[in-house]
């Protein structure tokens, strides 16, 4: 596996899915953590799905169950142009998590079986734009997460949303991206929930850049290092590490 790391740990991609669990811990001991590499949120517990390999959101999120003290109940905000209908199955009947789901209606995988897992479902039309898709997403991580307060956030930030991505049929902008991601993690922030975020589809050469350009927002936001942004001192390379990652996303869309 290839890993690069931010903040002490906080940011991490790998293709072990060990590690991805680990980043649920992660995300607990240090507020947060990110995870570039994950987000298959087609595949269940035994049945893979779309390009979903594995059920890296139902393992992180047991593991935590099974694992980690003090984390008893997560919520799940999905907000890939694509139903997670794998980690839906998974959690069918188990109350400790709550499932909100935004994606388009009409698009893949149209799992109605798995849509009664959702607890907040909300499903778009096609060419949905930044005005109406972030009222909606504001509207509804709020209510979730004041209609329950977990201990853990898994945060599927899918970047199919975006403009012309060839799956999605969304007409999300760049700064729509950006400004999306802020909404959740300034959700996360105001209520001290650790989050984990998983970056997911995004079927355009354009989305590394735009997952780059919305990390280095949280990160000027204090949204995420906060301690290190507050202190006005911390650690000088943090930013320019998070640059190079940047970079080196740009890179990898090129290939």
């Amino acid at each position: 596996s290839s890993q690069f790391r931010c903040s002490e740990k906080s940011f991490e991609t790998s293709t072990n899915p060990d590690r991805r669990n680990n980043n649920g811990k992660l995300a607990v001991d240090r507020g947060w953590a990110i995870n570039v590499g994950g987000g298959f949120h087609h595949c269940s517990s035994d049945k893979g799905g779309g390009f979903c390999a594995y059920a890296d959101i139902t393992l992180a999120i047991k593991f935590l169950f099974e694992r980690v003290q003090g984390v008893s109940k997560a919520t799940i905000i999905d907000l890939d142009a694509h139903q997670g209908n794998g980690h839906e199955r998974d959690f069918m009947d188990d109350h400790r998590v709550y499932i909100m789901d935004v994606y388009n209606r009409y698009i893949y995988p149209g799992d109605g079986f798995a849509k009664r897992a959702i607890k907040r479902k909300v499903e778009l039309e096609w060419g949905t734009e930044d005005t109406e898709y972030l009222q909606k997403v504001h509207t509804h991580v709020e209510g979730a997460l004041n209609e329950l307060k977990p201990d853990i956030i898994v945060y599927n930030a899918g970047t199919d949303i975006l403009d012309g991505d060839p799956l999605g049929g969304l007409a999300v902008s760049p700064q729509g991206i950006v400004k999306r991601d802020e909404v959740v993690f300034k959700a996360a922030r105001r209520r001290r929930i650790p989050i984990l975020m998983v970056t997911s589809g995004g079927y355009q050469k354009r989305t590394a850049r735009i997952i780059a350009d919305s990390i280095l927002n949280l990160h000027s936001l204090g949204l995420i290092d906060k301690e290190l942004a507050a202190s006005g001192a911390g650690n000088p390379k943090v930013e320019q590490m998070i640059r190079d990652s940047a970079q080196d996303f740009s890179n990898l869309s090129l290939q």
